[in-house]
């Protein structure tokens, strides 16, 4: 393996239902609990909301990156991403995503949309996911 970066160390303790979480470094210090829609009483955060805001800031920063090389104003982006746990037939489960990108700068729905399949090739959660979950891309309210 290539020597990273940068490495991120969390703990978990206790699972999603009832958990805990903290990171090495104690800045993020959480309770995990299950969603109301998954039988639980919502009082805490759950896997698929930190995955969402992790998916959103990647793909946002990507976007600024790409726009500056392309001469884009894309710093005033606004990724939503929504991570949806989806039941399989045997039981389990797979994860489903849609991010939502919002480019007001960025007028021309081509150029937009070019921006956008771009990040989807360089966004490090992209590369991650591609193959393994389905993916839904929506640029300023159209899916591509």
């Amino acid at each position: 393996m290539t020597k990273p970066l940068y490495t991120a160390e969390a703990t978990v303790t206790g699972g999603r239902a009832q958990g805990h979480g903290v990171t090495s470094d104690g800045i993020l210090d959480l309770q995990l609990r299950q969603p109301k829609e998954l039988g639980g009483n919502g009082d805490g955060t759950n896997p698929e909301q930190l995955f969402a805001i992790g998916y959103a800031a990647c793909f946002s920063t990507v976007l600024s990156m790409l726009g500056r090389r392309e001469s884009l104003e894309a710093g005033d982006a606004a990724v939503s991403s929504k991570v949806m746990l989806i039941p399989n037939a045997n039981g389990t489960f797979k994860l489903g995503v849609e991010l939502d990108i919002a480019l007001p700068s960025i007028e021309d729905p081509v150029q937009a949309t070019n921006l956008v399949r771009s990040a989807h090739q360089v966004c490090p959660y992209s590369n991650a996911t591609r193959g393994n979950i389905d993916v839904a891309l929506v640029v300023n309210g159209t899916t591509i």
